[in-house]
């Protein structure tokens, strides 16, 4: 007995521009998602130099003591650059004041180890299912072709 030849279905034209949709949407909520709900923003940690503390005003405005372009590690290339950046008519205490806010509140590159080794895992297990359900199907196929 002759084995029926497999024919796969045909999409509509219509039905691909959903699963276009679809898979355009599900992509930006994997990326949009982590950063509205704050789960995948960056961390920052306040180091200030050795000598430099400020006080903080209720309008958010930072009065600093001991800040000097030398105790940020800025030499005077750096200094013209920062005020090259800010806005005309800035002053050069306006100008560390903007550098110190951004200098001493770098990124913390701490990697959380179970997180990583999670996703590790997850993409580890697609991958191998993948392969799996590859396998199965090329050997459907070999078998359709070749008896």
């Amino acid at each position: 007995m002759a084995k029926a030849i497999y024919q796969p279905p045909q999409q509509s034209v219509p039905g691909q521009w959903i699963d276009v949709i679809i898979l355009l949407a599900l992509i930006f909520a994997a990326l949009f998602v982590p950063v509205w709900a704050k789960i995948a923003v960056p961390a920052r940690v306040e180091k200030l130099p050795a000598g430099v503390t400020y006080v903080a005003a209720e309008d958010g405005t930072k009065t600093w003591t001991g800040l000097t372009w030398e105790a940020l590690g800025q030499n005077p290339v750096m200094q013209q650059q920062w005020k090259k950046l800010g806005p005309p008519g800035e002053t050069d205490e306006q100008a560390l004041a903007r550098a110190a806010d951004i200098i001493t509140q770098p990124f913390d590159y701490t990697i959380e180890w179970g997180g990583l080794i999670g996703m590790i895992v997850l993409i580890g297990g697609y991958y191998i299912f993948l392969l799996w359900h590859s396998e199965k199907e090329y050997r459907q196929v070999v078998a359709e072709k070749f008896g």
